[in-house]
C-alpha cells in the first residue's frame, strides 16, 4: 500500500495488529521502542518491540552511487547510534537518531540489488512482533545478523583480535538439579559494540570476557530445564532500557547481569569479586549465592563482598536481580585468570551453580 511522497523515496504501509493501530506512540522522550531486531539468511528482517509501538518504513531507490536504502523509524531513542556491516547482498545496517524523541533502523544494500516496492510490506505479528520479507533478494552470501534477543537462545558470536571464547563444552553433570520448565531467568552480558566496557591487561576486553561466561552459563542452565533469554549474543551493542524490558515482560524468575571490573592500569594490585543488588531482601540473597560460588573458583583474590548498588539494570528490573563483576581486568591476579578459557569455564559453572541453588533454597 503506497501513497504519494516526495521523489525517489516512498512510504509503505506497516500492517499491524488492529489493537497497534489504536493506540499512541511512546512519550517523545522515551527509551527506543526497539527492543530486538535480526536480519536472517532468507531474507527476512524481524523485529521485536515494545507493545503496541507504531512504526513507518521507507523505500529509497538506488542513488547517487549509493544502493536501495530501507529504513523503519520507531518512537523513543536510542543511546549510541552504530553501523555493522553487512553479509552478501547488504551493505550495511545502520541505526541512528534522525530527529528527537526517534530511532531509525537503515537497511542499505549493494549497488545492483533491486527491490519492487509493492512487494514490501511491514506486518505486525503481535503486539511486539514484526516482520519485513525482502521478497527477490539474492539470499547468497546472507547469514544471520541482528542485535538483542528475539528468540532466548544464542547464535555464534566470533570476538575480534587474540580473545579466544571457550571451545569445550561445558558439562552441567555436576550441578543443582530444578523443577523443568518452572523458571525463567534472563543473563545480561554486559556492554557491547562500541563499547567494550573496561579494556585492561594485554588489551584483555571486558566486553568479550563476559560474553562467553555468559553463553556458557546460558547453556547450563538450559540443561538443567530453565529457560534462558540472553540480553544479547554477539559483540553488538544493546541499550539499556532493552535490556531491562526483555526481564520484565519476560516475567523473569531472576536477572543477572555479568560483568567484569577495572581501575587504572597502574593499579594492577587491585583485584577482587563483588555482587551487587538494589534494595530488594531476595536479591541480595541471589547476589549472595552467585558471591559464594564464584568466590570459591577464584582462590587468592580478594572477597569484596555482597554490596548495594544502583545500576540501571538492577534498579528497574521488576524480579530479584543482581549485577556480577567476576573480577579485576586491569588486576594481575584477576586478568591472566579472565584471559584464560579454563578459569572462564569455573566462572560459568559458579554461576550457574548459584542461581540453581537459589531457585532450589529460595523460590516456591
Amino acid at each position: 500500500m503506497l501513497r504519494a511522497t516526495p521523489r525517489r523515496w516512498r512510504c509503505f504501509a506497516a500492517v499491524a495488529l488492529q489493537l497497534c493501530l489504536m493506540l499512541p506512540s511512546l512519550p517523545a522522550q522515551a527509551a527506543s521502542a526497539l527492543a530486538a531486531w535480526a536480519l536472517t539468511e532468507n531474507g527476512t528482517l524481524q523485529l521485536r518491540t515494545s507493545r503496541n509501538a507504531r512504526l513507518q518504513a521507507f523505500f529509497q531507490d538506488a542513488s547517487d552511487g549509493r544502493g536501495t536504502r530501507v529504513w523503519i523509524d520507531f518512537p523513543g531513542e536510542i543511546r549510541f547510534p552504530r553501523r555493522l556491516s553487512g553479509r552478501g547482498a547488504v551493505k550495511e545496517i545502520r541505526l541512528g537518531k534522525p530527529r528527537p524523541g526517534a530511532t531509525r533502523l537503515v537497511v542499505e544494500f549493494r549497488p545492483g540489488v533491486e527491490l519492487d516496492p509493492s512487494q514490501l510490506k511491514l506486518r505486525g505479528t503481535a503486539p511486539d512482533r514484526w516482520e519485513l520479507k525482502f521478497t527477490g533478494l539474492p539470499t547468497r552470501g546472507l547469514d544471520d545478523l541482528g542485535e538483542g534477543d528475539l528468540s532466548g537462545r544464542a547464535t555464534a558470536w566470533q570476538p575480534p583480535g587474540r580473545f579466544a571464547p571457550s571451545r569445550t563444552p561445558v558439562d552441567p553433570s555436576g550441578l543443582p538439579t530444578v523443577t523443568r520448565g518452572r523458571y525463567t531467568i534472563v543473563i545480561d552480558p554486559g556492554h557491547g559494540g562500541p563499547d567494550p566496557g573496561a579494556v585492561g591487561i594485554d588489551g584483555l576486553r571486558e566486553t568479550d570476557v563476559v560474553l562467553d561466561v555468559s553463553m556458557q552459563v546460558a547453556a547450563l542452565l538450559r540443561a538443567r530445564g530453565v529457560d534462558v533469554l540472553l540480553t544479547r549474543t554477539g559483540d553488538v551493542d544493546v541499550d539499556l532500557p532493552p535490556r531491562v524490558s526483555l526481564a520484565n515482560r519476560s516475567s523473569a524468575t531472576a536477572f543477572i547481569s555479568i560483568h567484569a571490573n577495572a581501575l587504572s592500569m597502574r593499579r594492577q594490585d587491585v583485584n577482587g569479586i563483588e555482587t551487587f543488588f538494589f534494595s530488594d531482601p531476595r536479591s541480595g540473597r541471589l547476589a549472595g549465592y552467585l558471591q559464594q560460588q564464584i568466590m570459591d573458583v577464584s582462590p587468592g583474590t580478594p572477597n569484596r563482598g555482597v554490596r548495594r548498588g544502583r545500576f540501571f539494570v538492577i534498579r528497574r528490573t521488576v524480579m530479584p536481580a543482581a549485577l556480577v563483576e567476576m573480577g579485576f581486568v586491569t588486576g594481575a591476579i584477576d586478568a591472566p585468570r579472565l584471559a584464560r578459557a579454563d578459569h572462564r569455564r569455573r566462572l560459568a559453572l559458579a554461576l550457574a551453580t548459584g542461581i540453581l541453588n537459589y531457585l532450589r533454597q529460595e523460590v516456591r
